[in-house]
């Protein structure tokens, strides 16, 4: 009975720190489904939208809209946490940032905001603009690792 260790070729063995960073990845998918799953809470029952000052009762018009994006974060991260793969992942990051988009556009149209006519409405407006630019260079980079199969950097 031979001790020694059988012959694995290098292209088969995970890079040094791979199983730490994958063990990262999954606490934070699974962070992030609880920050979300807590979030839509708040939004949606208590204390409720209603409860932040400076949104209008328009809210209710873009509501789905922003429920539908956190719903599909969730789904995203609770398959990450299962399979942990690149693609999927990928995959999921385009869908998350398709339905963040949409509902950034929607914020945009209604403006469910009380600060129209204030310095802070074109604050917000720079926001939103910045948080669809943001969002289409993630859709592109998703698209890549998509494509790749490959991690994103860290």
């Amino acid at each position: 009975m031979s001790t020694a260790t059988p012959h694995v070729p290098s292209d088969h063995r995970a890079p040094p720190g791979a199983v730490r960073r994958a063990g990262g990845r999954r606490s934070g998918y699974a962070g992030s489904v609880v920050v979300n799953l807590l979030l839509l809470g708040l939004v949606n029952t208590w204390p409720g939208w209603e409860a932040v000052p400076f949104l209008t009762a328009s809210t209710t018009l873009v509501l789905g809209a922003v429920n539908a994006s956190i719903v599909a974060r969730v789904v995203a991260d609770l398959v990450n946490l299962l399979l942990d793969l690149p693609r999927p992942r990928a995959l999921g990051d385009i869908v998350s940032l398709g339905f963040g988009i949409a509902a950034l556009v929607r914020i945009w149209q209604v403006f469910p905001l009380d600060v129209v006519g204030t310095g802070w409405e074109v604050v917000a407006r720079v926001l939103l603009a910045v948080g669809l630019v943001g969002s289409a260079i993630g859709v592109v980079d998703a698209l890549s690792r998509f494509f790749t199969g490959r991690f994103p950097r860290t």
